[in-house]
């Protein structure tokens, strides 16, 4: 065994010792080719979507006519705009801000969102509407309770806010959808999961068993409830729980102050809803996708996408597609542990 250990080890000494130096020689490169750009993290782009979904509908329409009709439909829709135009009219004043958030589990998109949310603040009214296009399982309190409160900034504004949810808002991604005016969903999305859950290993044991001694110092009662590789003591589980259960009520009242008249212990159990029985507990308003939502605004309102686009590093393109590749390992766990709702 102890040989086995002692080549263990120097196969981990090796792999480590390889990849500091790859993390070093990325971090070299990543930081010559950036100093041109320093300070420029990225850039707005502007989508205006009902021109754009016109013009596809009118390209499918015009693809169904034979080739004079085709030329026929085309300056029918010119003379109608002509026509319009001097008549003064100028078409719907309302305007409809899309904005698209996909959270991990550290809610990375938040960076983006907030300078969203910036732009949009400094020309939307009350006669405006924000669209939020949510997809999230959830994840770190304080990095979703931040994205909660950038789109709180939106509601304090006056600014009507509508949450689409077309797969799945749980947890974290509840805490923010429940922070809209109205929450829509598509009848398969995943809702709720209103509860906190926090796991770890403990190698206590197995170090024991090879005379491996750890220690944990610290000052103050609390300064550590549970560890990985120290013993873990019943008090500091109870501290453990008290401070999950601490979290948890904290959700449950932020919950029940954006959507009053939800019965909250009935629907705040850590369970998960599909769409159409989210929106009979009262979880959502209505069942509906955000394309059928959207597109339904097109005689109402100039529809506009605004996304912020964030420039990354080399280092943090080798992050994030680390990241990418952990949260579709916890995504896919997450999807197998709901399947029991199709069984």
């Amino acid at each position: 065994m102890l040989e086995l250990l002692s080549e263990y080890g120097l196969f981990l000494a090796k792999t480590l010792t390889l990849l500091v130096a790859l993390v070093v020689a990325v971090a070299v490169i990543a930081s010559l080719s950036s100093r041109a750009r320093k300070g420029d993290r990225g850039h707005l782009d502007i989508r205006p979507l009902d021109d754009l979904i016109r013009e596809r509908r009118e390209a499918l329409g015009d693809s169904l006519l034979a080739d004079g009709e085709q030329k026929a439909a085309r300056k029918a829709r010119v003379k109608a705009l002509k026509k319009r135009l001097k008549s003064g009219d100028k078409g719907p004043q309302k305007r409809l801000f899309v904005l698209n958030f996909k959270g991990d589990m550290k809610a990375s998109a938040v960076q983006s969102l907030r300078e969203e949310i910036t732009t949009v603040l400094g020309q939307a009214t009350a006669e405006d509407e924000v669209v939020v296009r949510l997809e999230s399982p959830g994840g770190m309190v304080h990095s979703y309770g931040l994205a909660s409160s950038q789109l709180d900034r939106l509601r304090t504004a006056g600014i009507p806010l509508t949450v689409c949810v077309d797969k799945v808002a749980a947890s974290g991604g509840y805490m923010m959808a429940c922070v809209a005016d109205r929450i829509l969903a598509a009848p398969f999305a995943y809702i709720g999961s209103i509860g906190v859950l926090a796991q770890m290993p403990n190698f206590h044991r197995l170090l024991k068993k090879h005379d491996v001694d750890f220690e944990v110092l610290t000052a103050g009662e609390y300064k550590r409830t549970l560890t990985m590789l120290g013993e873990n003591t019943d008090k500091g589980r109870e501290k453990f729980v008290h401070d999950l259960q601490e979290i948890h009520d904290l959700f449950k009242d932020f919950v029940r102050q954006h959507r009053r008249g939800l019965d909250i212990d009935a629907v705040a159990t850590g369970e998960v809803w599909l769409g159409t029985r989210a929106r009979e507990l009262g979880l959502v308003d209505e069942v509906m996708t955000s394309d059928e939502y959207i597109t339904s605004q097109l005689d109402s309102a100039k529809i506009f996408e605004v996304s912020y686009v964030m420039k990354k590093s080399l280092p943090e393109k080798v992050g994030f597609a680390a990241e990418e590749t952990l949260d579709g390992v916890v995504m896919r766990w997450w999807e197998r542990a709901q399947r029991r709702y199709f069984s």
